[in-house]
């Protein structure tokens, strides 16, 4: 059986012939793609939500011994730590002279992975453009580090406090070490732009993929439980984090 369908164009009436096989065909074929992309997105969603729901306890005995912060803008977490303590020192590769105010008295570091496209190119999310989305879902884009200078942190819902041990803490300085790009010589590589969301802020080349499955909460999550805090099984969300901080 043959469909014919008229189009008028260029002052002519122009016909084509659709089969009807070809066409059930083709509609079989969208509305497979369709449920696949809508099963996959329900299948995220509910593993978002619920192994979020599963807590990884902190490990027992910690010493409370070095204070470290979670942060959260709503949407994003940083983990936050001392600028400088008999460990590490921090500001001998993430430096003061590569924020605008280059100031070297403020005492805490907050530091985010992420994709680098979104930290770069979308201060709002009024600015997002269909390439940046679709490149940190899938994976196919770099990533970065964002790390922010602050005088003296303030707990509250959106801000959390936890003490942890020396030890635990040397994990968690490899974790975010590891994290970075470097040169030869092993410095951090800093990424020169005008992009800073502030003055105490600045960007460095980060290792890894942002994806659906590996966020910038998921990092810091994995950066909690590399550490021994209290943390998600599996987080894609902020929420997920800070619910275990109530």
């Amino acid at each position: 059986m043959l469909i014919y369908l008229f189009l008028y164009h260029n002052n002519k009436i122009i016909s084509i012939k659709i089969k009807t096989q070809s066409l059930k065909k083709a509609l079989k074929i969208t509305l497979k793609i369709f449920l696949t992309f809508f099963g996959f997105i329900l299948i995220y969603i509910i593993a978002v939500f619920s192994l979020s729901k599963i807590t990884v306890n902190q490990e027992p005995n910690t010493k409370p011994e070095v204070e470290v912060y979670i942060l959260t803008n709503g949407v994003h977490t940083d983990i936050v730590m001392p600028i400088k303590n008999e460990q590490i020192d921090w500001s001998k590769q993430i430096k003061f002279e590569n924020t605008k105010i280059a100031d070297s008295t403020y005492k805490y570091l907050a530091m985010g992975w992420g994709d680098k496209g979104f930290y770069l190119e979308t201060p709002e999310w009024s600015d997002l453009k269909a390439s940046v989305a679709l490149k940190a879902a899938t994976g196919l884009s770099t990533t970065a580090i964002h790390a922010t200078y602050y005088k003296k942190m303030t707990e509250g819902d959106d801000c959390k406090k936890m003490m942890i041990s020396k030890e635990q803490y040397y994990r968690l300085i490899k974790y975010i070490e590891e994290s970075f790009q470097k040169d030869p010589s092993g410095n951090f590589l800093n990424i020169k732009t005008n992009a800073n969301y502030g003055k105490t802020d600045a960007f460095y080349e980060a290792n890894g993929s942002y994806s659906l499955f590996h966020t910038c909460n998921t990092w810091a999550n994995s950066g909690l439980k590399a550490s021994g805090q209290k943390c998600c099984f599996w987080t894609a969300l902020d929420s997920g984090i800070f619910s275990k901080y109530k």
